[in-house]
């Protein structure tokens, strides 16, 4: 006897019956039963595929938790976990097993357990719900997450539990604020050769003003009015001379070169700028001997490090307070700062504000580039700072507390003192000057300036003219000439004029500031560099200084 076993509509096989004895039959009542058992077979079955397909769904599913990069979690009505898969781990920073039990709600702050409790209300009334917050891991870091939580069903239709997805978007926001400070970055570095440019044009107007008032001063009786406001323009000249240097030093970091800065003279000329990002709300007080030893630095990254420090001291003190600024000479221990830090002859510099202060755990970040406690700030003030100190081979040192205040430390190596060359001992006197400068009006002025010294002058708007009349014959005796011109610099020049005269002396004038000007300018022992703008007695003292005496003055 055979009976079909039919399993989900299909043939799984047969039940056969098969009887021993010779002519026997199968009654109807056999026959019911064993289809009755075919039947039972068939349910067996049935219901044997349904598990192991129900078995490998659920390893799928779990292999599909396992792996996804979110974390997720099964929450109670509390928001206790009641599943946690691996990536929620890292996340947290605890191993799965531990998140067993425990409720979400530790790893927020107050803010972010309200929310929660929100949002698994909206569960509960059939809503799903997704919203950004920040988590606390287990050490004590943050993350920001996204969370999604949509309501779980149980057998019987009701919600019984949430399933929370989170997804980690730290990276993401990280990424994001790095090209946000990125961009602020190049808008600074635009900014800074922009700034630069204008200077450097800036310097050469003021040339010619202070130039043209230095004359009419010494034309003019001294008790005249003129005489009184030619000195007038030539102070106000001379203010702004500081300024646009400064505003050089700041716009033109890259190739500067170091140089033996006496700190009365830095302290000093940073004084306006202090004032200016102080602004009014806030005192400035500037402690010093004259007898601070000098360091060697490159000038504008130095004082853009104290205007870093005097930002951040300004927006510690959003309701007023008092800057101070102490220099003093210290002799060092080896092993009495830190490891990494120097020792010998250092300049002890100490900024100290009345701010706000600063926690603990802030104060050890707070060297760290792109951080920052404002949401508008880049975080890089302290950074700069810390690698220009370091750069010199400095150290600086961080003391704050809240509502006490910062104290900044910094220890600067003392520069050795060396003899200058004395340039005077050169017995050559010259006659014959050839100026070089592309601004007509500039060259005109020097030629104006040195003319009454009875020098011969000859005047050239275009490096290339000046090479020509050199090769052609023409012997100066002094070469003046700018440094950044067109079609060739004052230094390309010089070496071109010297393979003729090889002992040519030159005269550099630049709007920029010889730290600016970096490593296209090689100063030897038979050039100088006098900066824009100048007045007839500096100008006429660098040529003396650079060549020795000069000829007769010529009779009015």
């Amino acid at each position: 006897m055979l009976c079909p076993v039919i399993v989900d509509n299909t043939y799984a096989g047969y039940l056969v019956v098969v009887r021993g004895t010779p002519g026997a039959i199968y009654t109807e009542a056999e026959v019911e039963l064993a289809r009755d058992i075919a039947g039972e077979l068939s349910l067996a079955l049935s219901s044997a595929r349904a598990q192991e397909r129900l078995r490998a769904s659920e390893e799928r599913y779990r292999r599909v938790l396992e792996t996804i990069p979110e974390g997720v979690l099964q929450l109670d009505d509390e928001g206790v976990a009641t599943y946690a898969n691996e990536p929620i781990g890292v996340v947290l920073g605890l191993p799965r097993a531990q998140l067993i039990g425990v409720s979400l709600r530790g790893f927020l702050d107050d803010h972010g357990q309200r929310e929660l409790m929100r949002r698994l209300a909206e569960c509960r009334a059939g809503r799903s719900t997704v919203g950004a917050t920040r988590l606390m891991r287990a050490d004590g870091s943050q993350r920001s997450v996204r969370m999604s939580m949509m309501p779980l069903d149980d057998e019987h239709g009701q919600h019984g539990h949430v399933l929370c997805m989170i997804t980690d978007t730290t990276d993401h926001i990280d990424a994001r604020g790095l090209k946000r400070q990125l961009d602020h970055l190049r808008r600074l570095d635009s900014m800074g050769q922009l700034i630069g440019g204008i200077s450097h044009d800036f310097n050469n107007l003021m040339t010619v003003v202070q130039g043209s008032a230095d004359m009419i001063a010494t034309t003019t009786p001294e008790d005249s009015p003129q005489h009184r406001m030619a000195e007038d323009i030539m102070e106000a000249v001379n203010t702004g001379r500081t300024l646009t240097h400064q505003l050089l030093a700041f716009g033109r970091t890259e190739g500067n070169r170091p140089e033996i800065i006496p700190i009365p003279d830095l302290l000093t000329d940073v004084q306006s700028l202090f004032s200016r990002t102080l602004g009014e709300r806030i005192g400035l007080d500037l402690a010093f001997g004259p007898d601070v030893w000098p360091v060697r630095a490159e000038r504008g990254p130095l004082e853009q490090a104290l205007v870093n420090l005097a930002a951040n001291a300004r927006d510690a003190m959003l309701h007023g307070g008092m800057l101070r600024v102490a220099a003093t000479n210290e002799v060092i221990e080896p092993g009495q700062l830190a490891e990494d830090a120097p020792n010998g002859r250092l300049v002890h510099m100490v900024i100290q504000d009345t701010g706000v202060g600063m926690t603990d755990e802030t104060r050890k970040r707070a060297l760290e580039p792109f951080f920052t406690t404002r949401p508008t700030a880049a975080g890089l003030g302290l950074a700069t700072t810390a690698g220009i100190v370091k750069g010199i081979g400095g150290h600086i040192e961080l003391e704050s507390e809240p509502r006490m205040g910062t104290t900044v430390h910094l220890y600067l190596p003392a520069a050795e003192q060396r003899a200058g060359v004395d340039r005077r001992t050169k017995p050559a006197v010259i006659g014959r000057v050839l100026i070089v400068e592309d601004q007509p009006e500039v060259a005109q002025l020097v030629q104006r300036l040195i003319a009454p010294a009875g020098y011969e002058i000859t005047v050239a708007t275009d490096a290339l003219t000046a090479v020509t009349e050199v090769a052609s014959g023409a012997q100066p005796d002094l070469l003046i000439t700018d440094v950044v011109m067109p079609t060739m610099t004052g230094p390309e020049l010089a070496a071109a004029l010297r393979t003729h005269h090889p002992d040519l002396p030159v005269l550099y004038m630049s709007g920029y500031t010889a730290a600016s000007l970096g490593p296209q300018l090689h100063l030897d022992e038979n050039s100088m560099l006098v900066e824009k703008p100048f007045t007839r007695s500096t100008l006429l003292g660098a040529i003396l200084s650079l060549c020795g005496p000069q000829p007769s003055p010529k009779s009015d």
